[in-house]
């Protein structure tokens, strides 16, 4: 038996789970009501609906098919974390159907929380155990790569560095040059196969630039008569540096490669969905003490309350940012272009409050409203900074043109205003960080780091 224990990991995933649905739901109850008694019958009911949302869940999701090499801390807490809450809906959705105010929040909230957390124990758990168990060399699966050169040894390098993953080389397999193997494999193409049944080898990896079409498909049809499974490494370093996308043409397999962020429509529509609907709650909650930080302003200088300004926009198109005003009136045109951090004299004594708790960028989501702006983004630069990073760096300032600007970015997190041309560049890079794995997850977390900032008011 090639996998041993293998295939039963899933079907115990599976039940470990549920139990600890169960589990937690029965101790939510206890705690709530206090007493040991068998639960009142709309509880079973409720119980029983559970575990029938709990089952339609794991057919629809299937949160349980993972790698070895996707068996990670991540994956496993970002799909607890979606089953838990899909979970949770439907059930508050028959909660409003079934009309069940004989049901308690208290314990259904209690019995999310002690799910949530025995799951995640649980799965660090069987993370950490399985790491271990394979670096000890248990559990291990045996590979060989059949292509020599340097991509192949990027494969063995990989698994060299990871042993948690429970993977052992075997050797190189390569075409012969003259009379003698290729340099640095261990065997030729003939050998492959008895090779492969006598060390019970699992996976077999065809490094696809050094191996004709030819050569590959009898490596394939070896490989199923051997029931092993083959897996293609293709050469795409150097280009395929952006997120990238599949599609068939007929049988013809097609790369397609994303030259901007968030060009997926679905991805570009959910992103402007969620921006205009957190600016309008926030506008629309925040209203009277927006108000209040109008009249601050107001009464503390003379001057208007917002400060207005031409700034580049996605691909360059210039709009008018708002800003609760921070500077003395007209401090813009004296001979500093740039703010020069707390010390600058053309800060207002309010203005260097709202400096540090960013509530100066509060009119900005008016900006996003409109569609110059998204909450999160690279910051929009006045024309100067363009021109400047245009020339210390155009690519990159180039591809941070093909987004919308936001109120809010990595750059603006980590090194706040930019005072200087040096600072701006610094600025930039980080920003560029953000344009590799644009999601919705990501704009979450830099605004929860954002709100943390205002809290601590130690906006830079």
């Amino acid at each position: 038996m090639r996998y041993r224990y293998s295939e039963l990991f899933l079907p115990f995933q599976l039940l470990v789970d549920s139990l600890l649905l169960n589990i937690a739901f029965f101790l939510a109850y206890l705690i709530r009501f206090r007493t040991p008694e068998v639960p009142a019958h709309e509880y079973v009911t409720l119980a029983l609906v559970f575990n029938l949302v709990w089952l339609f869940l794991l057919l629809i999701l299937k949160p349980y098919r993972y790698s070895r090499v996707t068996f990670n801390a991540d994956n496993l807490l970002t799909k607890l974390t979606e089953i838990t809450f899909l979970h949770a809906s439907i059930i508050a959705l028959f909660w409003v159907m079934v009309q069940g105010y004989y049901y308690s929040r208290g314990q259904l909230l209690m019995a999310y929380c002690f799910f949530y957390l025995l799951g995640i124990i649980w799965r660090f758990g069987a993370l950490v155990f399985l790491k271990l168990y394979r670096a000890r060399g248990y559990n291990t699966r045996k590979f060989i790569v059949v292509g020599y050169g340097d991509l192949s040894q990027s494969v063995t390098a990989f698994y060299e560095n990871h042993p948690e993953l429970g993977y052992e080389f075997c050797g190189y397999f390569g075409e012969r040059e003259g009379n003698s193997l290729a340099v640095g494999t261990r065997g030729s193409y003939e050998q492959l196969e008895s090779f492969i049944q006598q060390n019970h080898i699992d996976f077999v990896y065809c490094c696809q630039p050094y191996i004709e079409n030819k050569r590959l498909k009898s490596i394939i049809e070896l490989s199923e008569r051997n029931h092993v499974q083959v897996k293609l490494v293709m050469d795409f370093r150097g280009f395929l540096t952006n997120k990238a996308s599949i599609e068939y043409h007929d049988y013809l397999p097609v790369i397609q490669l994303s030259t901007k962020p968030f060009s997926n429509v679905q991805q570009e529509v959910a992103k402007r969905i969620f921006d205009v609907t957190f600016s309008s709650l926030t506008l629309l909650i925040g209203f009277p003490i927006f108000l209040f930080i109008a009249f601050l302003v107001k009464v503390t200088s003379s001057g208007p309350v917002l400060f207005v300004q031409e700034r580049s926009g996605r691909w360059g198109k210039p709009f008018r940012i708002y800003k609760f005003r921070s500077m003395y009136n007209n401090a813009d045109k004296l001979a500093q272009q740039h703010s020069q951090g707390d010390d600058d004299p053309r800060i207002t004594p309010i203005g260097r409050f709202l400096r540090k708790t960013r509530l100066d960028e509060i009119p900005q989501f008016y900006n996003v409203i409109r569609g110059d702006m998204s909450i999160v983004g690279p910051r929009p630069l006045v024309r100067y900074d363009v021109d400047m990073l245009m020339l210390a760096a155009p690519n990159d300032f180039r591809k941070i043109l093909t987004v919308r600007p936001g109120i809010t970015s990595i750059g603006q997190i980590e090194v706040g205003y930019a005072d200087n041309p040096t600072t701006s560049v610094k600025r930039l890079q980080y920003d560029l960080a953000y344009l590799e794995n644009p999601s919705l997850q990501t704009d979450l977390w830099l605004i929860a780091q954002t709100v943390r900032v205002m809290v601590q008011g130690k906006g830079r």
